[in-house]
């Protein structure tokens, strides 16, 4: 019996979606990005990001340049891909091009290294949120 090919566009649809709902009920905004890396070390990926409520702030007091939440969260999947490791894990000096942030999970799954990471709230939610999406990549992918 041949075996169900899995569509990566309609999984990472799913886990984008997991992740909005979670960030909601989160009460934050922000960017979700989904990956799933080939490769031992990581030579491709695929990935598909969505905006949940704003992709970008405007100066605050915390942060007076504002923040691109799209490029922090390509950064947090940018040092999985790197580390196979959650984002922040500070088990090694970062690279250049990295912030250390937390807020991105990732994990093997049957088809390679698959990455969840949000960004728009505190780390601790922003984990939370990822996880969610992670969770549907996983069961899938």
């Amino acid at each position: 019996m041949k075996e169900k090919t899995v569509s990566f566009d309609a999984v990472a649809g799913q886990a984008l979606l997991a992740i909005k709902k979670r960030a909601e009920e989160l009460n934050m905004q922000g960017v979700a990005v989904v990956a799933r890396c080939q490769g031992d070390p990581v030579r491709s990926w695929s990935s598909k990001m969505l905006v949940v409520g704003r992709m970008a702030v405007g100066p605050t007091p915390k942060s007076p340049a504002g923040e691109n939440m799209l490029a922090i969260a390509c950064t947090k999947a940018a040092e999985m891909a790197a580390t196979g490791k959650d984002s922040g894990h500070q088990e090694r000096p970062l690279l250049k091009g990295e912030n250390g942030w937390k807020g991105g999970v990732v994990t093997r799954g049957k088809s390679g290294l698959l990455i969840a990471a949000f960004s728009g709230g505190p780390s601790e939610d922003d984990v939370k949120a990822s996880r969610a999406g992670l969770e549907v990549l996983a069961s899938s992918l």
